[in-house]
């Protein structure tokens, strides 16, 4: 069985959506709602990095329960850049880019946790199922609210 290797690949996923919107948020803090938003979205993802390392156990798989971190040099390094590109006339597209990002690493995340659901499903290992039916939807709506975020910002940011 592989159902390990997608539980290892899913947990390095979240792990690095995680921290990608946790930047994306920092990198625009002038954006109060893309900032507590990307901030919030993220805990779902750090939530899930926990509950795919339980249940990899069960498949032979020793994970890290706690989501990766970074160290608060880079927290302050990230801040500052934020400020300064919110005076630099371009933060709009930067924003665009960022969000793209986030989209593209969210719809693969997705994607793992159907095959993930697919498997269990397949397999009948309903505690496996079940953790996919949890953490899947929220992947779902990362995902849509960054798509929604670049279609709302988009026309501004391109034609100004």
């Amino acid at each position: 069985m592989k159902i390990g290797l997608v539980l290892r690949e899913l947990h390095r996923s979240e792990n690095e959506l995680a921290h990608l919107l946790l930047q994306v948020a920092d990198r625009h803090k002038a954006d109060h709602e893309l900032h507590h938003l990307g901030r919030d979205l993220a805990t779902w993802s750090q939530d899930h990095v926990r509950q795919i390392a339980h249940i990899a156990r069960d498949y032979g798989e020793e994970l890290d329960p706690e989501p990766a971190g970074e160290t608060r040099v880079m927290e302050r390094v990230r801040e500052k850049g934020s400020e300064l590109l919110g005076r630099a006339g371009a933060p709009a597209l930067l924003m665009l880019r960022d969000l793209r990002e986030v989209l593209t690493s969210a719809t693969g995340v997705s994607a793992d946790w159907d095959m993930l659901a697919q498997a269990a499903q397949g397999i009948s290992h309903t505690d496996l199922l079940e953790v996919a039916q949890r953490c899947h939807p929220q992947t779902v709506r990362q995902a849509k609210w960054a798509a929604s975020k670049i279609k709302e910002s988009s026309t501004q940011a391109l034609v100004s």
